[in-house]
Order: C-alpha cells, then sequence, then structure tokens
C-alpha cells in the first residue's frame, strides 16, 4: 500500500481512496451526526447551498469563523448531535446539511479527485483504518486552517499512516514524526490554531470530545456526488 499525506487542500493530493480530516471540527460532527441518528450527512461548500436543501426533514448546520450561522439549527459543534442531547430533533430528522470554514470545501474537492471517499477522525480512527487496509493507494488530506497546515489535522494524519504502514511518501512519514511528538490524542489536537481558535469562541469544550479515540464504530462515506452538493452515508 502506498500512503499519501497532503497536509493541505493546496496541494491537491489524490488517490483512488482518498480520507478526510477535519478533527476540529467537521469530519467529527459528521461522524457523530451519522451516529446520534441523521441516515445522511450532505456536504456544501457555501451557505446559500445549505440554506437551498433545507426542508421538514432536514436540519441545517454549519459555522463561519466557528460561529453558528444565523438561522441554522445548529453550529459545528459535534457535542450538539450526541445521542441525547436533543433527541426530539434528532430522531425526526433524516438529514443534515452541513457547511463550514474548511472541511465541508475539503470533502467536495476529494470527491472530485478520489474514486472513493472515507470521512475519518479520533472519534472512529479504528474503523476508517480497518477499512482502508487492502487499498493500493491511499490519500489521507487535510483540511487545515484556511488553506493552510494545521497541526491538529497532521496530528491525525500521522495517527492514520501509522496504522496503516505501507510505502509512506515523505509528507506521511513527516505527519507520522508529528504523531510520534505528542503523548496523547489530545495533546496531540490542543496545541494549535485551531484549538485557539475554538478557546476564543468559547467552545474549548470541543477539543477534549473530538479528541476521544475509537469510540465510534462507523465508516462514514461519500455516497452521492453533485455540483455543489456531496452526500455521507454509512
Amino acid at each position: 500500500m502506498r500512503v499519501r499525506v497532503g497536509f493541505t487542500p493546496v496541494e491537491e493530493v489524490s488517490a483512488p481512496l482518498g480520507i478526510v480530516v477535519d478533527v476540529l471540527r467537521a469530519t467529527s460532527t459528521i461522524c457523530q451526526a451519522l451516529a446520534g441518528g441523521f441516515a445522511r450527512v450532505i456536504c456544501v461548500g457555501e451557505i446559500d447551498d445549505a440554506r437551498a436543501l433545507s426542508g421538514p426533514d432536514t436540519a441545517l448546520a454549519g459555522e463561519r469563523g466557528n460561529v453558528k450561522i444565523d438561522g441554522f439549527d445548529y453550529g459545528n459543534s459535534p457535542r450538539e448531535l450526541a445521542s441525547g442531547s436533543d433527541p426530539s430533533t434528532v430522531v425526526r430528522r433524516s438529514r443534515l446539511v452541513l457547511t463550514t470554514t474548511n472541511g465541508t470545501r475539503l470533502v467536495l474537492a476529494a470527491a472530485e479527485r478520489c474514486e472513493e471517499v472515507l470521512v475519518a477522525s479520533l472519534l472512529n480512527l479504528d474503523a476508517v483504518v480497518a477499512a482502508a487496509r487492502g487499498a493500493d493507494e491511499v490519500a489521507v488530506l487535510c483540511a487545515g486552517v484556511e488553506r493552510a497546515f494545521a497541526i491538529d489535522d497532521a496530528y491525525v494524519a500521522g495517527r492514520i499512516a501509522a496504522a496503516l504502514g505501507g510505502e509512506p511518501d515523505d509528507a506521511a512519514i513527516a505527519a507520522m514524526r508529528i504523531a510520534a511528538a505528542f503523548p496523547d490524542p489530545e495533546a496531540g489536537i490542543a496545541g494549535g490554531v485551531s484549538a485557539e481558535n475554538l478557546r476564543r469562541a468559547g467552545l474549548a469544550d470541543d477539543i477534549p470530545f473530538c479528541a476521544r479515540e475509537s469510540v465510534l464504530e462507523l465508516v462514514p462515506r461519500v455516497v452521492a456526488r453533485g455540483a455543489t452538493a456531496v452526500e455521507i452515508g454509512l
């Protein structure tokens, strides 16, 4: 297996199998939404695209600059979508439309470049690694922050690359060395600009929530592609 890592969306790394990472917080939110009762998560790049998909069986979620979008049901906090947080809302709606500053745009880009796309976070780390084993070539794609490097995503990419083994490229080797420098997952994702932005927004509790490792046994994947939207299911 050849393992490649793209630290930023600018690099446009591709492979037949792509694994998308935006641990703080879009891919963690996608995983938690599907675990919490939504049948599908629809990722879109723009706020207007999300609003256009609104309907009685659809909830809207998203942020810009870590601030919940006006009129949306949720922001981009996976804690909001955890089982038991608001069962009346989660159970009655089958679709969640999500738009974020970084992660959903990367999902759309990955869907254009990769034949198969999986969604990874620390929450479902083991499940994603198991699903990716056996592929000939894998690209682990990091969302970063506004198209720049983010150490939290690099940490998760390194964990995935190390678990997959195979033949890593130089970026994958670098990611593995970054991951090995931290004593635990929370330390790996808590020290960069993404985490600091969450603290400034009063969302510091999302950091330890997203740092929980392999608590969900699910593998979200792209199941449908459109011009402005990508559908994710299990």
